[in-house]
């Protein structure tokens, strides 16, 4: 086969968007690319000629890559391969890269010098901080949805208990306190489906909260200076009707208990997939209500198996806002709940209203 002049190598070297650079024994700088002057600032003018720790944030660095090549390598040459390391750019901005490289020796084995392939990895640092945040986002939100589900469950059974047992003055003085609850639980809402929009999205903005700190901008809007009526007390008919709560929360479980046992139903609680299977296999149920992540068997699985072996028998998913990593909501949209799945927390009424469609014909 024939080999390529050399001049072919140089040039591609010369044209390679890495960093590519070659230093003799004593760490003089003899080639340098335009990929290396893209990516540091430096012409190659600048640069050949001067010793190679130039472009290190300091010479011990430098040794300490090239001691890498020397231990790390395995037969004739030795090289080193992603060894990750920093560089300085002209501007005095330290600059994160992978460096694979060569010793490169002479035909009696004397060491004449190296060459190094670096690429900059700034921009692969930069996307593994973000998946890693938007991992973080994702499951933040998910957390605080249970216990603000249990919050927003209790006031709604507070605002009950205040209609049904104060008088006309102590109604009119609480209900502001219950009102204030209500608006500030809203709001925590809000700022938990837009986190979690944003870690979908991976774009987010920022801005300066004190000089020199930034934040990210949720773009959330102003709250509201009035504040909204409250809702009318809830007409559905759901007494007599028999519900299964599965989630492995108890503070959730016991608040949708609380929920639908004051207007008349019969709760029964479990905490996983597989208990809800063995008592719907002794018991008759109207409709079962769970949630989608559980340590033993989840949401769908659930529903498929409940499907297989009582058909007919209605199942509501509940799922924390944007937290859906096994696609869950994909899967049983496809098989005919796409009318029956909602978010936590969801508003008592809905739950309510819910119940009854879906259970008391």
């Amino acid at each position: 086969m024939k080999e390529l002049p050399k001049v072919y190598f140089e040039r591609l070297l010369e044209s390679s968007p890495d960093i590519v650079i070659a230093v003799d024994r004593k760490g003089t700088v003899i080639f340098y690319n335009d990929g290396a002057e893209a990516t540091l600032g430096y012409n190659a003018e600048e640069i050949l000629g001067t010793h190679v720790s130039r472009i290190y944030p300091s010479e011990e660095e430098a040794r300490r890559v090239m001691a890498a090549m020397r231990n790390h390598g395995s037969g004739d040459p030795e090289f080193v391969k992603n060894f990750e390391t920093e560089f300085v750019n002209k501007d005095g901005k330290q600059v994160p890269v992978a460096i694979s490289g060569s010793i490169i020796v002479d035909g009696k084995g004397r060491e004449q010098g190296s060459v190094g392939f670096a690429k900059d990895i700034q921009a692969l640092r930069q996307h593994e901080q973000l998946v890693t945040l938007g991992e973080l986002a994702v499951g933040l939100a998910h957390e605080i949805n249970n216990p603000l589900e249990v919050l927003v469950n209790h006031v709604e059974m507070l605002e009950r208990y205040l209609r049904q047992k104060a008088s006309a003055d102590e109604y009119e003085r609480e209900h502001d306190r219950v009102d204030a609850i209500k608006r500030e639980l809203r709001k925590i809402q809000s700022i938990v489906e837009r986190v979690g929009e944003m870690a979908d999205e991976g774009d987010y903005g920022r801005r300066e909260y004190l000089p020199g700190r930034m934040m990210t901008d949720l773009g959330l809007q102003e709250p509201l200076t009035e504040t909204p009526a409250l809702p009318a007390p809830v007409q559905a008919q759901v007494s007599g009707i028999t519900v299964l709560v599965v989630d492995d929360d108890p503070d959730i479980r016991s608040s949708m208990a609380g929920i639908l046992g004051s207007e008349g139903c019969k709760v029964i609680a479990t905490a996983s997939g597989l208990e809800a299977l063995r008592y719907v296999e002794k018991q008759s149920v109207d409709l079962v209500l769970t949630d989608v992540v559980m340590p033993d068997m989840d949401g769908y699985e659930l529903f498929r198996e409940l499907r297989s072996r009582h058909h007919g028998l209605p199942v509501v998913l509940m799922t924390a806002y944007y937290y859906d990593k096994d696609h869950v909501i994909k899967r049983t949209k496809a098989e005919g709940l796409e009318d029956v799945i909602y978010k936590k927390p969801i508003d008592p009424a809905r739950l309510l209203e819910l119940v009854e469609s879906r259970a008391g014909g």
